[in-house]
């Protein structure tokens, strides 16, 4: 199977592209984390505040500080327990879930953070966030500025920052259970999580922007990742205060190789731990990420922006929205997916308004996809289902980010057409007032960014969607993302086929009621 097939029946015929007679393994499951054994620990405070802009915020950000960071960006929030079977008599037949402010699906979280730090009182050098104790692992001391630098064709200036955070990506992770279909989720999460990362750095003062493009097997060798188990989707730079940034970088300093700058560093092999005896070989989702990578910092890019199409139909303008301040703790612990919670109610024009005005609005963020100067138009955008919302008549509507304003693409009552093309019963519709759907191009930006650009596409998909469920949380309502769905009916019903655009995920956001279950947080 070429690879490009591959990708297009991921998101169109998902039977063409998963294995046969997939049997899930549960006895067998990897860890929801991942665990380094034999390394230096540098245990992170505990003492997490409840409501982090209540932080007192030094001019370089301490060991204290970061921990509370990389807590709320994506420590362990909470534990749940499933009884699996009704005859339930011992606790082979209750599941344990440990719960992250980001959602991930099925709870496997198949992403890893590291983290290259140069602050007080702490060794500087690469570390890997161990989320199952609070603590961070050195991987390798010293300072690796300049090797982060080239390995990003020299686009930013690392000196200045404080601290560069890496997103990678475990295969087997969420493999064992999704098979194939575990990449397009692996690109999905890997965005939820750079979502959840960046509206932190926000509330903390850090600057970020988050670059695509580098050198893959340079950073992997850093990390001591194994490009057959693991590899790394983003670079995120942190600094206090707004640092060199540029798409390009000079020509005289960007052209570096991955073999170069590999031979400056020795390999490390660091011992890890994952549960799983017997591990499954993936080679469909190898081959991808082979053909992804980027071997020298002469094939970074930057992408054309496309004219938006011109949207027929009745236009309904939105209300002024006006910037939602909310206390991002509170808004994190009260993100739920309703399930068959959805109780149907009436949501305001206003309401309205304020989702997606203020989720396109602050999704803008820097990036080394176009130049630094420029402002482009979001490349995924928003389509919506609506149902018994004040004052617009049932329908299938594009939202303009740039008008703020809705465009009628079918009239009527579309619930039952959605609910037919879920593969799963988990929601009820039905009960549902906006049905959100994040639309991309069809291609994936695949001249100019290659199969790359698949995956980035999913990221910025989930970072859109993290936004999405933390702006319902902020306004009483629940938000349960969804892949299970038929990505074709979808297309036509919203006329996405002229546009060669297509709809990346499914996102049912409405009232519900609460759901009668055990709880607890991991902090007092």
């Amino acid at each position: 199977m070429i690879l490009e097939e591959f990708l297009h029946n991921l998101h169109f015929d998902i039977d063409k592209a998963s294995i046969a007679n997939w049997e899930v393994d549960w006895e067998d499951k990897p860890l929801p984390y991942k665990l380094y054994r034999g390394l230096p620990v540098f245990p992170l405070s505990l003492e997490v505040p409840l409501t982090p802009e209540d932080l007192k915020r030094p001019l370089m950000p301490d060991l204290r500080q970061i921990g509370h960071f990389l807590w709320y960006v994506y420590g362990l929030t909470q534990v749940s327990q499933s009884v699996l079977s009704l005859d339930a008599t011992d606790h082979s037949d209750v599941m344990d879930l440990y719960r992250r402010f980001a959602p991930s699906g099925g709870a496997l979280y198949p992403n890893e953070l590291y983290v290259y730090l140069k602050i007080e009182n702490l060794p500087i050098g690469v570390y890997h966030y161990d989320v199952a104790h609070h603590r961070l692992v050195l991987l390798r001391e010293g300072n690796f500025d300049s090797y982060i630098a080239r390995a990003l064709g020299n686009r930013c200036d690392i000196s200045a920052c404080f601290g560069t955070v890496f997103v990678s990506t475990m295969f087997w992770k969420n493999f064992f259970k999704y098979n194939n279909f575990s990449y397009r989720l692996q690109g999905l999460d890997a965005g939820v999580l750079m979502g959840q990362l960046l509206e932190v750095s926000k509330v903390f003062g850090f600057e970020t922007g988050v670059y695509f493009q580098f050198l893959d097997r340079a950073i992997n060798h850093l990390l001591g990742l194994s490009e057959s188990e693991e590899t790394v989707y983003s670079i995120i730079p942190l600094s206090v205060e707004p640092t060199i940034w540029s798409a390009n970088g000079s020509e005289r300093d960007r052209i570096v190789s991955a073999a170069e700058i590999c031979q400056e560093l020795t390999q490390i092999q660091p011992d890890h731990y994952v549960r799983s005896q017997k591990i499954k070989e993936y080679p469909m989702l190898t081959k991808v990420n082979e053909a992804s990578m980027l071997d020298s910092t002469t094939l970074f890019t930057v992408i054309e922006a496309k004219e938006n199409s011109s949207c027929e139909g009745q236009t309904v303008a939105l209300p002024f929205a006006e910037r939602l301040s909310y206390d991002l703790g509170s808004v994190c612990r009260k993100r739920f997916s309703p399930d068959m919670d959805f109780t149907l109610g009436k949501v305001s024009q206003i309401e309205l308004a304020n989702l997606l005005h203020e989720a396109m609005e602050s999704f803008l963020y820097r990036n080394d996809l176009v130049a630094a100067h420029e402002r482009h138009e979001p490349r995924v955008s928003l389509n919506v289902c609506l149902y018994n919302v004040e004052g617009i008549p049932n329908g299938a509507y594009h939202y303009d980010s740039t008008a703020h304003a809705l465009h009628q693409v079918q009239p009527g009552d579309h619930r039952l057409l959605l609910q037919s093309g879920m593969s799963l019963n988990n929601v009820n519709l039905l009960q549902v007032p906006l049905c959100i759907h994040v639309t991309g191009d069809k291609d994936y930006y695949k001249n100019a960014l290659g199969y790359r650009g698949y995956r980035i596409q999913q990221m910025e998909a989930g970072m859109l969607l993290q936004r999405l469920l933390l702006l319902a949380a902020a306004s009483g309502m629940g938000g349960h993302p969804l892949l299970g769905y038929d990505s074709n009916l979808c297309d036509e019903l919203y006329k996405l086929a002229p546009q060669e655009k297509t709809s990346l995920i499914q996102i049912p956001i409405g009232p519900y009621r609460n759901r009668p279950w055990l709880m607890g947080g991991m902090r007092s």
